[in-house]
């Protein structure tokens, strides 16, 4: 499946892949804003994620996308919807290499995966979280559309430290409301 935008391919990631992607995730600064992505990243650990994604999205539970510029096909990072079909719902999560930041292309991929959630998913409510120092984050969620909606007061424990987390999210009429 591919997502486009007016300057982004949203695409499966490919083993092609991992070297830049390790190399963009492997930024100290983009371990610091995400919960999940190591530092140092470790030899391998690209490809075994790439291999990892085939299985959860043919099951619907996750669509992890590439972020590829179209004027170059450059990888840029990843966005992924991680749907609950119990609750109709599902949580977005992104990165975006650090020479790209500041350029507007994670919030164009957000609004696009979010028009995917209501659209081909069939969402009701999609949501995302984010350190509480990490604003751009937040901004981001808010370009895609969705409203602060709280706070977990140290929620997730990051490099022995931990962090708040902000929550916004966006319902599927609010979201429509929006399209016209």
């Amino acid at each position: 499946m591919i997502l486009e935008t007016e300057r982004l391919i949203l695409r499966p990631l490919m083993l092609s892949d991992a070297p830049l992607m390790r190399e963009l995730a492997g930024h100290s600064d983009i371990a610091a804003t995400t919960l999940h992505i190591p530092h140092p990243y470790p030899e391998g650990a690209a490809e075994s994620f790439i291999e990892s994604l085939a299985e959860s999205a043919e099951k619907g539970s996750n669509f992890t996308f590439g972020i590829i510029h179209k004027r170059d096909a450059q990888f840029m990072g990843m966005i992924g919807i991680h749907p609950v079909a119990q609750f109709d719902r599902a949580e977005i999560g992104y990165w975006i290499g650090v020479p790209y930041w500041g350029q507007g292309y994670t919030s164009e991929a957000a609004r696009r995966l979010v028009a995917f959630g209501f659209e081909e998913l069939k969402l009701h409510r999609i949501y995302a979280s984010y350190f509480i120092p990490n604003t751009a984050s937040r901004r981001v969620m808010e370009k895609a559309g969705m409203t602060y909606e709280g706070t977990l007061r140290q929620h997730v424990k990051r490099f022995d430290r931990y962090y708040d987390l902000g929550f916004c999210g966006i319902l599927r009429d609010e979201w429509e409301a929006r399209q016209t």
